[in-house]
């Protein structure tokens, strides 16, 4: 589990991470979501010791990063894929790390057919792509066979295989009931691999929820309902949890609480025409950005404001 209190971190006069309150917790896979800027990567290197908190604490199963014995047995983490000697194969990384935090040699052999390295163990990881980086550091965090896994954009560079790969092994070690934190930019993975969601903006929690409950605030369970009497349909509709709206004289309603299914067998039950029947479909990054629309901190031009202002005819 991670817990994180007041978590604070300022570079001078800004404020990367500002006083978050969240707990991940084992046996889900919680993103870790947020606009470029966000503070996503500061608070997680903060979770590992790599940057000291300017307030508040965080622990990884009840203490501070640096406080375990065996930090590598009890916390795995990519965060720079590419962190690692240019020169040695992935074989001896691992070795390395395996050596010097007490983990049996066998382990090696187990990460390296896990990530699928099999073939290029021997090889010099200097050369690697950066997918195949990608895979040596989700290698290098499951060495320790930790209890709490934490991985920072870890599709980076993936073919489909290799996505597949990871949405597979995130919900393995979660089903194990092992902690895991994924931060990622790809809204339509953590929809598929997520149980929950941490969302920041400009260093401020601003969700901490579900999927389900996200794209539920953002109007993702209305439906929308025509018909030629909408005034009965509303009365056989209304009960605790729906909310029904609509404008005085239309035949159009917008209806939450309630699905399209249920909708249609009320509505043929008590005999009421139905000219349409359309839920609305919202996604993951619509909900997403909808959040985060007053805290994204890079915003670019379209390219037709680029070209005009360059002076050129769009």
């Amino acid at each position: 589990m991670i817990d994180a209190h007041q978590l604070t971190k300022r570079y001078g006069e800004k404020t990367a991470v500002d006083h978050l309150d969240f707990v991940v917790k084992p046996g889900t896979v919680t993103g870790f979501l947020g606009p470029n800027g966000a503070g996503k990567s500061t608070t997680m290197r903060m979770i590992v010791g790599l940057d000291a908190p300017t307030g508040g604490s965080v622990k990884v199963n009840g203490s501070h990063y640096a406080e375990h014995r065996a930090p590598l047995q009890e916390v795995g983490a990519l965060l720079e894929a590419k962190s690692i000697h240019p020169g040695r194969s992935a074989h001896n990384h691992l070795r390395a790390l395996a050596l010097t935090h007490g983990i049996p040699s066998r382990r090696v052999d187990e990460v390296i057919e896990l990530a699928g390295l099999g073939t290029v163990a021997k090889k010099r990881a200097g050369a690697f792509s950066l997918g195949m980086g990608q895979r040596l550091g989700i290698a290098a965090a499951l060495l320790g066979d930790p209890q709490t896994i934490m991985l920072d954009e870890p599709v980076n560079g993936l073919d489909p295989e290799g996505v597949l790969w990871i949405r597979n092994l995130l919900t393995t070690l979660a089903g194990e009931g092992r902690t895991v934190f994924v931060s990622s930019h790809l809204m339509s993975e953590m929809a598929l691999v997520a149980d929950h969601l941490i969302i920041v903006g400009r260093g401020r929690l601003l969700a901490d929820t579900s999927v389900s409950e996200l794209i539920r605030a953002a109007g993702g369970d209305t439906v929308k309902v025509v018909t030629q009497d909408p005034a009965r349909l509303r009365d056989v509709l209304a009960g605790p949890g729906v909310d029904i709206t609509g404008r005085i004289g239309s035949e159009e309603l917008q209806v939450t609480g309630v699905s399209a299914r249920d909708i249609g067998l009320t509505a043929a039950e008590h005999g009421i025409p139905l000219f349409e029947l359309s839920p609305r479909t919202v996604s993951l990054e619509e909900a997403f950005m909808e959040l985060t629309r007053e805290s994204v901190e890079y915003h670019g031009s379209t390219g037709v404001d680029a070209l005009v202002s360059l002076g050129r005819p769009a």
